[in-house]
Order: structure tokens, then sequence, then C-alpha cells
């Protein structure tokens, strides 16, 4: 990872192969370490690019609310430091909010969207009751908070076969420091709805979605893709699509990425 001052402190990104900038913004919890397998994939064709969002990761933390507004400032800055003018972006669920922001802020940048087990809809009333719950847990003990809600964004079907990728990410979930996790949560609480986008970008954009998601119930979110040219791709399970159906979706990512 390299790193950029920015606001005086650590902004952290890799960029890696030639062509066509694809950004990779990683979710709640996580770091660009998620990315590792696509980024090997992807950059045999693209110039790819991933950013440790502010308080993930080896980025530092910048206030105590993180808003996607500013996570998004954050990935402008990374992107004018590469040069970059035009990009499709990728962002896993917290990364998928980021990216509607930037897209919001910036849309003379966007080539393309992967909203990966994500949504363009603001908390309802009750998620904002449980960001508040989950801040108070994690006050009380972070690393208990962690490890279960990483068990939780997998189907049950498959944590026992997936028992290695879940222990390696708690790993990496434990490293995020309390600022960095309250920060996140109160952002992503307050964040905008941005449905419009889905409705009236000029840019491809591909939703992807877990049938047994218990973080993006999926009956509340497939629906946001009605009366859109948004193409929606459902797999069989749960939160983490490009663990959990990894082979698929980069086959259909990549698709995807051609018609950017």
């Amino acid at each position: 990872m390299k790193l950029l001052t920015y606001k005086n402190i650590n902004l952290a990104y890799s960029e890696t192969g030639k062509g066509t900038a694809i950004v990779l913004l990683h979710g709640f919890l996580e770091n660009s370490s998620m990315w590792d397998f696509f980024v090997a994939e992807y950059s045999k064709k693209y110039r790819v690019i991933t950013i440790d969002l502010l308080g993930h990761g080896e980025t530092e933390c910048l206030g105590y609310v993180h808003t996607m507004e500013e996570m998004a400032d954050a990935v402008y800055a990374v992107l004018h430091e590469l040069r970059i003018r035009k990009a499709i972006f990728m962002g896993h669920s917290m990364g998928g909010y980021v990216a509607l922001a930037f897209a919001e802020l910036y849309p003379d940048m966007m080539k393309g969207i992967v909203l990966q087990n994500s949504t363009s809809r603001a908390d309802s009333d009750e998620r904002k009751v449980n960001r508040d719950r989950a801040i108070k847990a994690v006050k009380l003990n972070a690393e208990a908070f962690v490890r279960m809600s990483i068990a939780n964004l997998f189907d049950e079907e498959l944590r026992e076969r997936l028992a290695d990728d879940i222990e390696h990410l708690r790993e990496q979930a434990v490293k995020t420091p309390l600022q960095g996790i309250v920060a996140a949560l109160e952002g992503m609480k307050i964040r905008k709805d941005r449905e419009v986008i889905l409705h009236f970008a000029p840019y491809p954009i591909l939703l992807v979605l877990g049938k047994h998601d218990q973080s993006l119930i999926y009956t509340e979110h497939a629906d946001q893709v009605d009366g859109t040219d948004v193409k929606l791709v459902t797999y069989p399970y749960g939160h983490m699509s490009h663990i959990e159906n990894r082979k698929e979706l980069l086959k259909e990512t990549l698709e995807f990425f051609k018609k950017c």
C-alpha cells in the first residue's frame, strides 16, 4: 500500500495494472485486502485502484463521524493524485454507499458502478436503531462485536465450509480501531437516499444481491431497480458474494466492465 497525506492523516491505496481504471471500495470492518483475488484477475486487463476508507486498514481516522461524502472526497484525493479522470467503481456494502456519494459529488468521473451487496437506499428507522445498538455494543467490547458481526455476514449453510475465510476476515476486522468502527456506523446511519442515481445515471450500473443476506434483506432492496436500466444479479447466499460466489461474481463483473 502507498500512503498519501490527506488532511493531516495517512490515506492508504494501491495501484496495479494498466488500462481503464477500476476503483474497488471495501465494506465496513474490511480493508483493501478483501479484493486480493479480484485485483489479481482484473489487473490483467485494467488499472485497478484499491483504497482503505477512513478509519479502516492503514488509513487513519479523520473524525468521530465519517460521512459517505467525506469518504468519497478521500477517494477523489487518491484519484487526483493518480491523475485518473474517469473510472468504473465497485463497492461492497459500505463501499457501495461511498461509490454512490462519489457519483453524486463527481458525476463526470463515472464510467459505471457495481453495487455489490449494497443499496442506494438510506437506512430505515429500524436500521438506524440497530446502528445505535451496534455503537453501544462496540463501545462495550469491540472485539466481541467484530467477531460476531463477521460470521453473521455469511449464509449459515456455508459457514463451516468457509471457516478459514471467516477467520481471516476476523483477523483483519479486529485491527479496525474503535474510533473507525463507530465513525463508520455513524456515517452510514445518516447517509442520504441516492436511489435517483439508479434512475437517471447515464452510465451502466450493476446491482448484486444475496437471497439470504441478513444485512440487506433481499425483498427490501431488490425492487429498487424497478423502472431502471440497472441489471440485478441475485446469488443464493449471504452478504459476502465476493467469497460465497467468487467465480460467478468475477465472470459477471468482467462482462459488465466491457459495457462501461
